[in-house]
């Protein structure tokens, strides 16, 4: 690590929680993004409580476009300077560049002016200085489209790469382009009441689209169970677990349990249990924690159990000790992926995935099909769901449990894939399998 960096982390992050406006906030986001590669929505948790509403929206508009657009604004910057800067000065110019690439030309002179005068104030006279030169070349390089569909669109080349060759030339810059849009905030109604008017219907029944301006009052009816933050592409596999009253049923991989929540709305009585792994030692999962919070919202006539265990790593012993039951009426395993399609929320994981990845995420998912399945009663129901929209993690696993004995019990009884630019909401593949 550079020693600017080692330096200037601790200012960093006392700077992204403490200096006033959503601007200033974003330029320490991106500082500390860029020196600890860390996940995007960990930073956010380190924004200042004392920021207003608008200045956090601000801050996350901007932190979110630099980190969506990376490629592209640092191929804007590739040449430009002699030396590398501090990172609080390239964190700086980033954002700056966001907000050309965003505004257009007939922005460019104000974007400069703004954040020349945001340099003075942080930065050396010097740096000022380079900013103002820096930024004046980045607008020109920015105004021009770029040859490749990567850079254009801000994605890595070996994914538009894998995408070209799965989907085609047409839908793969459908789903570029998808990718680069802030994701609407979408609210499943859950209880028998009026619906709010500022909550906005959709074509997904009981999902409402949240407007930006009441904040406020979606945090209070989250907070008291009257509705859930969650995306339509999630009812899918729901929909086809059909949980109905009285049943049992396991959710393999509940964290953080927005789905156990869907499940538990959806039966009204019954027993739901969630299993995940456990957290690591001495340390706070926030997933889990989600995960007792949801669970602690289950309607009355659903008895819940949280259980944190590797699915693959244990046998019916387990349960048994646990008094929980051995074999269930449904299981819904929905397994974890690479995230392509909710890249939209996600907007990291472009930068985290590698090619190897996919590999390696559907051997596990294989692996926990597996672990599922030993667990689903004769006649039972099997949903295996991902928020991907890669055939290897979806279609290429399906295969590869019937290919094994392991599938021999079961028959596909129904399957459905979202793709985010045909259908609307994020990405996602779900398959039903029944138990002989």
């Amino acid at each position: 690590m550079p020693e600017d960096v080692k330096q200037g982390l601790e200012k960093a992050s006392e700077g992204a929680k403490s200096t006033p406006g959503g601007w200033a906030a974003a330029v320490g986001l991106t500082e500390l993004w860029l020196a600890r590669a860390e996940r995007v929505d960990a930073l956010l948790e380190g924004l200042a409580p004392t920021l207003t509403a608008q200045e956090r929206a601000r801050a996350q508009q901007l932190f979110y476009g630099v980190v969506r657009w990376s490629n592209r604004l640092e191929a804007a910057l590739d040449g430009l300077m002699a030396h590398p800067p501090r990172t609080k000065v390239r964190a700086l110019l980033l954002v700056a560049g966001f907000e050309l690439l965003e505004g257009g030309p007939d922005l460019t002179a104000k974007v400069i002016h703004h954040a020349v005068e945001k340099a003075k104030s942080v930065t050396s006279p010097k740096e000022a200085r380079l900013v103002n030169a820096v930024a004046r070349k980045m607008a020109a390089r920015l105004a021009e489209i770029p040859d490749d569909l990567a850079t254009e669109l801000g994605h890595p080349e070996w994914l538009v790469n894998r995408w070209l060759r799965q989907f085609g030339p047409v839908a793969t810059r459908q789903l570029l382009e998808w990718n680069q849009q802030p994701a609407p905030v979408y609210a499943r109604w859950r209880i028998d009441a009026p619906v709010p008017e500022f909550l906005a219907p959709t074509k997904w029944a009981g999902f409402y689209e949240v407007k930006a301006g009441k904040w406020d009052e979606v945090r209070r009816l989250a907070n008291e169970g009257a509705l859930y933050l969650q995306d339509p592409s999630t009812r899918l596999c729901i929909e086809l677990l059909a949980p109905q009253p009285g049943e049992v049923i396991l959710d393999a991989c509940a964290a953080p349990g927005g789905k156990s929540l869907f499940i538990a709305d959806t039966m009204k009585s019954g027993r739901v249990v969630a299993l995940d792994e456990p957290s690591a030692p001495g340390k706070t999962d926030i997933r889990i924690v989600r995960l007792k919070e949801n669970l602690a919202r289950a309607p009355i006539g659903v008895t819940v159990a949280l259980t944190q265990a590797d699915l693959r790593a244990v046998n019916t012993n387990f349960y048994r000790n646990l008094n929980l039951p051995e074999s269930y009426d449904a299981v819904l395993l929905d397994a974890p992926c690479s995230n392509t399609g909710v890249m939209r929320h996600r907007i990291d994981v472009k930068w985290r995935l590698q090619d190897g990845d996919f590999a390696r995420h559907a051997e596990q998912q294989v692996e926990l099909l597996h672990a599922a399945a030993r667990l689903v009663k004769s006649g039972g129901r099997l949903v295996y769901s991902t928020c991907s929209v890669d055939a290897d993690e979806n279609d290429g696993v399906v295969k590869t449990f019937f290919d094994s004995r392991a599938g021999g019990p079961f028959c596909l009884e129904r399957s459905v894939r979202a793709l985010p630019w045909v259908d609307g909401h994020d990405g996602a593949g779900a398959f039903l399998f029944i138990k002989a």
